[in-house]
């Protein structure tokens, strides 16, 4: 009994014209799976019947397959010459999230967002300047001028909490903002974002890290702990630090890195490998916040927050963040500290209030210099 025969045509109307590519895929797919069927009814039919009468039965017409291949080709040219006349891949057009590039962020707020920033003067005016650089180079390339080589990766040396992580996303973001990153999203990791436990499997981990910053501001904090003083060339830090390199070169258009920490260590990580010596020439101090300047970022934090100071916290918060400048050692962390300070005595003043009925609005938004006094030692 001859087998029915099969239909082979393609309903062309399930595929979405937009977006191009999925239009074609999907077609392709189709074909494939077309092609993998009739392949495995010509076995099962030779092995059946082991007469080469049979095989043809079953099996579509070979004019009405080439039709369809036919058709398959005069659709795909006819849909990317719709495309080049309509835009069909414009933004208006319906893409899947993959396919959705970020919105560029403005560039005017970011710039503002920067000289807000408490103190970091000398820091602004360098971003300031690479800004510029980076301004008159795109305006060289577009009036066909040469354009020489440079190097945007960059190494931020200093103590905690004095604004690394802060001034790194609005690099990124900045960079996005005037075409040199893509997308400018950070990326911040440390050694165990970067480094695995067994050999061959750090190269995997890192390479991981790299793609997701892609477009954007790979920040590795405390970079010197990839190539550990005690361990030497054994250690697997060695092994994240060669794909970073490598990727630096590979992505040198679309991949800015950061690395940071304390100076001195920052310095020995540097020179630990040529590779970091060549591709790492822009150095940024991060200096600690002063006395005034920590007394205004925890105005800052309140303001943001909705709490306010009476009259005797305020003065007491000067002279408190004065001592606490004046009397700073290695454990030092800058406005870390101001926003422990911050969280201490916002718990002290829920402790206070608790047992009040019904305290009023004014008592809810203010910080008594009580509980500024008793936040110095919280949890202690």
């Amino acid at each position: 009994m001859a087998s029915k025969k099969k239909d082979f045509s393609i309903d062309w109307s399930k595929y979405s014209l937009r977006p191009a590519q999925s239009y074609l895929d999907s077609a392709l797919s189709d074909l494939k799976d077309m092609r993998d069927e009739i392949m495995e009814m010509r076995k099962n039919t030779a092995s059946a019947s082991g007469t080469v009468e049979n095989v043809s039965q079953g099996m579509p017409d070979i004019d009405e397959l080439l039709s369809s291949m036919k058709e398959a080709d005069d659709a795909a040219r006819a849909l990317l010459e719709e495309t080049k006349k309509t835009d069909a891949l414009s933004k208006d057009a319906p893409r899947t999230k993959a396919e959705e590039a970020p919105e560029k962020p403005d560039l005017e707020p970011l710039l503002e967002e920067l000289d807000g920033l408490v103190g970091l003067e000398k820091i602004k005016q360098n971003v300031r300047s690479l800004m510029n650089l980076m301004k008159i180079r795109k305006l060289r390339e577009e009036a066909g001028l040469k354009v020489p080589a440079i190097s945007l990766h960059m190494v931020f040396m200093g103590n905690p909490g004095t604004g690394k992580t802060t001034v790194a996303r609005l690099i990124s973001q900045l960079y996005c903002a005037i075409g040199v990153l893509s997308k400018g999203q950070l990326i911040e990791v440390d050694r165990a974002g970067l480094v695995a436990g067994f050999v061959g499997q750090t190269a995997i981990k890192t390479q991981e890290v790299i793609k997701s910053a892609l477009g954007g501001v790979l920040f590795i904090d405390e970079a010197y702990s990839l190539t550990p003083e005690t361990n030497g060339s054994n250690d697997f830090g060695h092994e994240a630090v060669e794909t970073i390199l490598k990727a630096m070169e590979d992505h040198r258009d679309d991949l800015v890195v950061i690395v940071a920490g304390y100076s001195e260590p920052m310095e020995r990580f540097i020179h630990s490998n040529p590779g970091l010596e060549s591709r790492f020439n822009r150095y940024l101090m991060f200096p600690d916040y002063n006395g005034e300047e920590l007394y205004r970022i925890f105005l800052l934090r309140c303001e943001k927050n909705g709490y306010l100071l009476s009259e005797e916290a305020d003065e007491y918060a000067r002279e408190l963040f004065q001592n606490l400048y004046e009397q700073r050692d290695e454990n030092f962390g800058n406005a870390r500290d101001v926003r422990n300070l911050f969280e201490n005595a916002v718990s002290i003043q829920a402790d206070r209030l608790a047992s009040e009925e019904a305290p009023d609005r004014d008592a809810l938004m203010t910080l008594t210099k009580e509980d500024l006094e008793k936040a110095e030692t919280y949890g202690a």
